[in-house]
């Protein structure tokens, strides 16, 4: 067993289930979690929580690490140190990836609004309940999908709509962010490697081309929901000092009932939500 893999089965085997919702319908054999409970908490296979736990599984990314951190609920040094076991050292010229626990106590504090957090990249990290309610829980996605670039010029299902206009301000103010990053981290590998992947449609290069440097601070979309239907809203983007992460808050638009289809979706979850989890679409308005 790795010093990675020795981590995560003591983290988790000293976490009470009850801490993280889940009952004692049956004995156990072992205080803690399962492995099938940590896989669902954190959104990943326990096939692959099983060879994490063997050292038999390559490198997890820094995103599936964060996914880990939040499922075993680890202090701000736990996460830090499962990051660098993973290899994912923050040090000048990396992208910060670790969401500390006050951004979690404001997440926490928020919850009458759908907010992600995301990384330098908008690479999305951590999220309320509200916001899986809203836009589709975002476990339910491979890593590449909860990226707001990728999904936003690579295509795939989302609850979102925009307008012409609405798409193409979104879509230079993101990168225009983006440039932005890369000013500040150069030499970060997932940046570079993200950007190299982008640059192969033609909408991204286009943009990427122009060599814009901003800010993005707000967005405005409609999210189509498959329970409760369109819902207005606008989104802007907090950033922490220290870490560089950015917290998207969702607000009802003025004038508008998404108030009270944000406060329905609150009360009602993931619960009743039948076809559309596979949605995950903040990517289309942040």
């Amino acid at each position: 067993m790795s010093d990675l893999g020795a981590a995560l089965r003591a983290w988790r085997d000293r976490l009470d289930p009850a801490a993280v919702g889940l009952a004692h319908h049956a004995p156990r054999r072992v205080a803690g979690l399962r492995r099938s409970e940590l896989a669902l908490l954190a959104g990943i296979s326990v096939e692959y929580v099983v060879r994490l736990e063997q050292g038999k599984a390559a490198t997890p990314s820094a995103q599936v690490c964060a996914a880990l951190a939040r499922a075993l609920q680890l202090s701000d040094d736990e996460q830090a140190h499962l990051m660098r076991l993973a290899g994912h050292a923050a040090g000048p010229g990396r992208v910060p990836r670790l969401v500390p626990g006050s951004v979690h106590r404001i997440v926490d504090q928020l919850a009458g609004s759908p907010v992600g957090v995301y990384d330098a990249t908008w690479q999305l990290l951590h999220w309320n309940p509200l916001f899986a309610a809203t836009f589709g829980d975002p476990t339910r996605l491979p890593e590449a999908a909860r990226s707001a670039l990728i999904s936003q010029f690579e295509g795939g299902f989302s609850r979102v709509r925009q307008t012409a206009a609405e798409r193409a301000d979104f879509e230079t103010s993101l990168v225009a962010d983006l440039r932005s990053t890369t000013g500040r981290y150069p030499g970060d590998p997932g940046l570079v490697a993200l950007i190299a992947r982008l640059v192969r449609t033609d909408r991204f290069r286009q943009l990427w081309e122009l060599r814009a440097v901003a800010e993005h601070e707000t967005a405005s979309k409609t999210v189509v929901h498959p329970e409760v239907g369109d819902i207005p809203i606008d989104s802007n983007v907090l950033t922490t000092q220290g870490t560089d992460l950015r917290l998207v808050v969702s607000t009802p638009r003025p004038g508008t009932d998404a108030r009270g289809k944000l406060d329905l979706l609150a009360t009602i979850g993931l619960q009743e939500m039948s076809s559309g989890l596979e949605g995950l679409g903040d990517s289309r308005g942040r």
